[in-house]
């Protein structure tokens, strides 16, 4: 069993701490070895991709310092305990089987007499041959039409990570000719969303997924109302529109309110089941159950390399460690992620809370107050929109934060335009590559309004092109970084307490139950 320790016990982070200054970028990239550097500092990711980190403030004697660090932290048997099945997620007492879903990593792992294996594949055989039945018209609306729209009911990480995908995909998709239904998205309580898409869909012929592993969820609940009530108000029966995708033991489980039902279970936490039912049912209607399985293939591939002891083979668990440099020992505060892809406008939105749910914690595994600091910040938008957004401040404002980008040689589409000698997406890719420049070297200039320090960490993620696998892969590669720094920072990475307040004190608003400033707050929305 590996042990478990807070990070500023392990010797290999004290020696780190040594090294507060980092590596002067500026002089490593533009200096005359610039180019070696770039070609030397990358790892081979799955699928095609690479992770560069060129323009990270790493050198030969910090990446061994980074080595002993894994080492004294056991970070690869800590994963290799949590594929086969221990129980990881120590506050709420369950596994943590979100690998499972995509791979066998490791031994069988069976839970209350079930292979969870077994479970998973079999869920996933059951969506696809829902979904080929569907797009063939064996299940139609009650004239015996096709459906042509699938819409998700569901919120947190029933909707970021399904949805982001789902965008990911969709121009390939329709490229690729494997564009089968259009998908939409309901999550917020506010009415405003469910009406806006309930008015921009064919509701007779949309199938609703519901997504709620307790069947309890107070906000999918209410738009799952709302829904019925537009259907019943066209004269339809919500009961022929609707699936479920749940726990067995929801009270969704067995309801004859849905056409069908598909499963997942507690030993997955939102934000990691974008490759259990919860992604697959949305993305298996929207473009086949093929292209899942390629998505979910992806993700494997990328696994399996989070399994390797050397950091300089393991990019998942090398990108966690230099991120915890940057936290600790650097003192910067936030990680802006920064796809130069359209179709990965709402990846950061979902990283957002993968992050920020899992590390956001002030407590150990064992509940007791850490002396360091955990978590980053998480935000981002696509470029080059956000170039004209918030990169002032990425550039010259007070704090450094590191930068993730993320990249591709083509686009989805194979539509393109040469304007002025290059084609967009040269001019894309080319603005990336200067960004990357920009941000470590800087520009001195006598006016200092003018003046750039640089010394602007980044890494970038680039591969040819994005497909369901390289997909896979790179959300695999985020997952295991988040699960790597949990495990560095000594953190249950599989809880998410700190969502549940707010929702105890909305269900005493709504009941009336106030007094005192909570009361008063109430008041002012008239509840």
């Amino acid at each position: 069993m590996a042990a478990w320790k807070n990070l500023d016990t392990l010797q290999a982070f004290d020696t780190l701490l040594g090294k507060k200054e980092g590596v002067d970028i500026a002089a490593k990239l533009s200096g005359e070895n610039g180019a070696e550097r770039v070609q030397k500092y990358s790892v081979k990711m799955a699928e095609g991709l690479q992770y560069n980190y060129a323009a990270k403030e790493v050198d030969e004697e910090i990446l061994k310092i980074l080595q002993d660090l894994a080492d004294e932290a056991e970070l690869t048997e800590k994963f290799k305990e949590l594929y086969n099945g221990a129980v990881i997620n120590t506050g709420e007492n369950r596994l943590v089987l979100h690998h499972l879903t995509r791979g066998q990593l490791g031994d069988d792992v069976v839970a209350q007499g079930v292979n969870k294996r077994t479970f998973y594949t079999t869920q996933q055989k059951n969506i696809a041959e829902f979904a080929k039945k569907v797009h063939a018209g064996e299940i139609a609306n009650a004239k015996g039409e096709k459906f042509t729209t699938v819409v998700q009911i569901g919120i947190g990480g029933s909707d970021l990570g399904p949805r982001a995908m789902y965008l990911a995909l969709e121009n390939w998709a329709k490229k690729n000719n494997a564009f089968r239904m259009e998908a939409k998205f309901i999550s917020n309580v506010d009415p405003d969303d469910a009406a806006a898409v309930l008015a921009s869909v064919d509701v007779e012929h949309a199938l609703f997924i519901l997504v709620s592993k307790s069947g309890t969820t107070l906000e999918t609940l209410t738009n799952e109302s709302f829904v019925k009530e537009a259907l019943q108000k066209k004269g339809l029966d919500p009961a022929k529109h609707m699936i479920a995708v749940t726990s067995e033991t929801s009270p969704l489980a067995k309801s004859s309110d849905y056409l069908a039902a598909f499963f997942m279970d507690d030993y997955i936490g939102g934000r990691f089941s974008s490759c259990s039912a919860v992604g697959g049912a949305v993305l298996s209607l929207a473009f086949g159950p093929e292209v899942f399985a390629a998505f979910l293939a992806g993700a494997a591939e990328e696994d399996k390399l989070a399994k390797n002891k050397s950091v300089l083979e393991n990019p998942a668990m090398l990108d966690a460690l230099i991120g915890v440099y940057e936290r600790n020992v650097l003192g910067y505060t936030a990680t802006a992620v920064l796809p130069y892809s359209q179709a990965l406008s709402r990846f950061p939105a979902h990283l957002q809370q993968a992050d920020m749910e899992s590390n956001g914690k002030s407590v150990n595994r064992f509940g007791e107050p850490v002396s360091y600091v955990t978590g980053p910040l998480i935000f981002g938008e696509p470029g080059t929109n956000g170039q004209h957004s918030f990169y002032q401040l990425l550039h010259q404002g007070t704090d450094i934060i590191p930068i993730q980008f993320i990249g591709f040689v083509e686009g989805q589409c194979g539509v393109d335009v040469n304007i002025q000698g290059s084609t967009s997406q040269q001019k894309l890719s080319a603005n990336v590559v200067a960004q990357i420049m920009a941000f470590a070297c800087g520009k001195k200039d006598e006016n200092n309004n003018k003046n750039f320090a640089g010394h602007r960490p980044s890494s970038i993620i680039y591969g040819k092109s994005l497909t369901p696998e390289t997909l896979g892969a790179l959300l695999s590669h985020f997952e295991n970084k988040i699960m790597f720094q949990g495990f560095l920072w000594n953190l249950n990475s599989f809880d998410q307490e700190g969502v549940q307040l707010g929702k105890v004190l909305a269900k005493r608003v709504l009941a009336h139950e106030t007094d005192g400033a909570l009361k008063a707050y109430s008041d002012l929305f008239a509840i």
